[in-house]
């Protein structure tokens, strides 16, 4: 069960309420991802504790929660870590520069218990495994090797029709991928009491004039976010979504999409 050699500690503002908050990751042998917020429970991070999807990703029970999840998760994915105590000071991750670029890093500073002898386990699905509902679909399918194809279709010159193929040869590309949104709806989210945090340092905007706010970090950056969220979200199986031998073929698809579909990804994993 790979966990850090050390702990580590990072601070910032949450993306929708811009609190500050103080995360420590911890070393653990307990096999689990276990989440505790000051003053309140502990919980465990799985696709059965998801409270909500309507904006991001909560984790919790009654007594505690934990918004904003999904990048953290995904760079434990990509890191290949499996037990670790994660600390909070407040109830919402930091947002950071918006990507799981930054967790990515601090975790390969400090370095993982992972042998390099040790054999790496896989997976995949006793039967397809698919959500179809209208205009999207998210299908998994046994395969040979890990690939994901995800298409989007947003108003947005450079986004209609689009997808990314992801075979963890581009994998940093997915790692860095910053979140997005539509500028013209900022302010609206803000009056609703969401979006507090954003800056245009961890928020691509999509402009209507058919531009982005800032520079994108590669091409198609808002396709490989939405990669990089499924990740973060499919690894709450608890599998590594990155050990899968399966294609995971998605079409307009979200937050909500991917937790219902890995709620019964979790019932037909198998080891192979």
């Amino acid at each position: 069960m790979p966990t850090l050699k050390k702990e580590i500690k990072i601070s910032g503002n949450g993306l929708m309420k811009n609190k500050p908050c103080e995360v420590t990751l911890f070393p653990s042998n307990t096999g689990k991802i276990r989440y505790f917020v000051k003053g309140k429970g502990e919980f465990e991070a799985c696709v059965d504790n998801v409270l909500s999807t309507d904006h991001c990703v909560v984790l919790g029970n009654k007594d505690s929660k934990a918004i904003l999840t999904e990048h953290l998760t995904a760079a434990l994915a990509f890191c290949g870590i499996d037990s670790v105590d994660i600390c909070m000071s407040e109830e919402e991750v930091p947002i950071l520069d918006g990507s799981s670029k930054v967790w990515v890093e601090e975790i390969k500073k400090v370095g993982t218990t992972k042998k390099f002898f040790e054999k790496e386990k896989f997976y995949t699905v006793s039967e397809p495994v698919y959500y179809l509902n209208g205009k999207t679909s998210l299908v998994v399918l046994p395969d040979e090797k890990f690939f994901c194809s995800y298409s989007v279709n947003y108003n947005h010159p450079q986004e209609v029709r689009r997808f990314v193929n992801f075979d963890l040869k581009n994998k940093e590309e997915i790692i860095e991928a910053r979140t997005f949104g539509f500028y013209r709806d900022l302010k609206k989210f803000q009056m609703l009491g969401f979006a507090q945090g954003v800056t245009k340092e961890n928020t691509l905007g999509f402009m209507d004039d058919g531009s982005y706010s800032v520079d994108l970090r590669s091409e198609s950056e808002p396709i490989k976010h939405k990669i990089l969220d499924l990740i973060g979200d499919f690894y709450l199986t608890g599998v590594n979504p990155l050990n899968l031998k399966c294609q995971i073929l998605v079409k307009e698809a979200g937050h909500a999409v991917h937790i219902k579909t890995a709620k019964m990804l979790k019932e037909k994993l198998v080891e192979i």
